[in-house]
């Protein structure tokens, strides 16, 4: 049985930091592509942070470019999301997803999700 599992969010003041943790089990996710998304109350999920499987290459969506780091680490079938200098707009429940896909931003091409962790920053 597939799990993912959410770790790291919680409660920080503007310009804070948080680091979201995603814990993969049940099968190897070493050659997938692995990333975050969030939906914000009222909101879209919308994508973040995806680290392909191989090779040093993250890619941001633009409101968080700069400000957030994504990394995996395939031993441990965790992957993160470093997320500093945090704004009121960061507020939102954190997903990590699943993909087979070499690249994708778009939601419906992942096929396993977590059950999400919260993310409220305080201004």
């Amino acid at each position: 049985q597939v799990q993912l599992v959410e770790a790291g969010g919680g409660l920080v003041q503007a310009g804070g930091s948080l680091r979201l943790s995603c814990a993969a089990s049940g099968r190897s996710f070493s050659t997938y592509l692995l990333a975050w998304f969030r939906q914000a109350p009222g909101k879209q999920r919308e994508f973040v942070a995806g680290k392909r499987a191989f090779g040093d290459n993250p890619y941001y969506a633009d409101s968080v470019k700069g400000r957030f780091t994504v990394s995996r680490d395939n031993a441990k079938s965790t992957l993160y999301l470093q997320m500093s200098s945090l704004k009121p707009e960061d507020t939102a429940v954190y997903y990590c997803a699943v993909s087979p896909q070499y690249y994708s931003t778009d939601m419906k091409d992942y096929e396993y999700w977590g059950q999400g962790t919260q993310v409220t920053v305080s201004s």
